[in-house]
């Protein structure tokens, strides 16, 4: 108990002290783990409204796989595209190895399918007549797919919040692309398994509570415009 008292009072200290290696991670992390959430919705929510809404052969096991990759370990994730990216491999001539780049690659891998299999959701929950009478009344297939997803947008934020959610704790492909470089690659999660690798339980308690603050004001940030921007009666 007092490890978490104490790092509770020595993260608020870290953060109101402005300690600029601390910042550093921290801006690191919300810009790595926000880019590929962003990566994962623009491939993930199409994907998964182009499965709800087309019937075609096969439509079972594509779901399937989708499903499937909603739960795919980070650490092999991470060991697949360090073979690519390794200086041998396919793209190891793009030097992107150990950067915040490789990290975003294996983070949007591990979020889209989370999007695209909750965006798959999320459309299927909303009336499936209501496609035709869209159409029927003169909608083209755009205008009636672009209504249909607002019809299903707290589904579809939801999924988006998941992907988040599932990328900004992740350690293991991170680790493994980035190689926790300090003032380059070190985020909040592999910086408090270094902490607990070297004993400092305080520390890591501290930057487990800073990732958790961050983490949370982001998700209430998608949590109001799951809404519309009400922040009285949902």
């Amino acid at each position: 108990m007092d490890v978490i008292v104490q790092g509770i009072i020595q993260a608020a200290h870290l953060l109101l002290g402005g300690d600029q290696e601390v910042l550093q991670v921290t801006l690191l992390t919300l810009q790595v783990s926000g880019t590929a959430t962003a990566i994962s919705v623009v491939f993930g929510v199409p994907f998964g409204l182009w499965l709800a809404l087309t019937d075609f052969r096969g439509k079972q096991a594509a779901g399937s796989l989708v499903n499937f990759g909603m739960g795919l370990p980070p650490v092999v994730v991470g060991l697949v595209v360090s073979l690519f990216l390794w200086r041998y491999g396919p793209l190891g001539g793009l030097g992107l190895m150990y950067t915040p780049v490789a990290m975003i690659i294996a983070q949007a891998i591990i979020a889209t399918p989370i999007v695209a299999g909750l965006s798959f959701a999320a459309i299927l929950s909303v009336n499936p007549n209501l496609r035709w009478q869209l159409l029927s009344l003169g909608a083209t297939h755009w205008q009636a797919g672009w209504l249909l997803i607002r019809e299903a947008r707290l589904g579809l934020m939801a999924a988006v919040i998941a992907g988040f959610g599932r990328v900004i704790s992740e350690v293991g492909a991170s680790m493994m692309v980035g190689g926790n470089i300090k003032g380059q690659t070190r985020v909040l999660t592999t910086s408090t398994v270094m902490e607990v690798g070297k004993g400092n339980y305080d520390m890591a308690m501290a930057i487990s509570f800073i990732l958790l603050v961050a983490a949370f004001g982001v998700v209430l940030l998608f949590t109001y415009l799951q809404h519309g921007g009400k922040g009285g009666r949902l």
